[in-house]
């Protein structure tokens, strides 16, 4: 695909978006079942390797995975296994549950159709469901402790620094 193939591609998707922007949000989900032994979270995806590509709403065939669902399985992975690490550390009683997040998306940010919509999510929500009968209060405290020590959920809150490298000719 060339810069022209890709143009052609979006036009319809960005005449669309001009014309009824409610057209280009769009919800993406992801899951994971803290059920199971030890500290691992169950994440459901379409395959085992995941495959980058281009969202539906941006051209994309949707048999791939877009860089959305990729972070929101992240998010979901990482809360899962701290989670668990966490309620082992504070012999928690955890019989199972879910995380989920669900995140908003307006792609006339991402096609540059509107330059005050945001490019990325603009909003990200992340559910615990939980097997409990731990009162409130160590419920409360688990969250807490989920949430200072999930790497995923902390560096959303502070994006990470950008480094580029850039290989020429034989180093490539």
């Amino acid at each position: 695909m060339d810069a022209n193939d890709l143009r052609a591609l979006q036009a319809p998707l960005k005449e669309k978006y001009k014309a009824e922007a409610k057209a280009a949000f769009v919800t993406l989900k992801a899951r994971g079942d803290l059920s199971g032994e030890g500290l691992a979270c169950k994440v459901s995806t379409s395959r085992a390797l995941i495959e980058a590509g281009l969202h539906p709403a941006t051209g994309g065939t949707g048999l791939q995975a877009c860089s959305g669902d990729m972070l929101l399985e992240a998010l979901v992975a990482c809360s899962g296994v701290t989670l668990k690490a966490v309620a082992t550390a504070l012999d928690f009683q955890l019989r199972g549950g879910a995380v989920r997040a669900e995140g908003d998306l307006d792609f006339r940010g991402t096609l540059g159709i509107a330059k005050d919509a945001p490019v990325g999510f603009t909003d990200i929500r992340l559910f615990f469901e939980l097997d409990t009968d731990e009162p409130q209060e160590r419920i409360d405290a688990l969250t807490k402790l989920t949430e200072r020590y999930c790497v995923v959920f902390q560096t959303l809150a502070h994006p990470p620094k950008l480094v580029l490298t850039v290989a020429r000719g034989a180093e490539a």
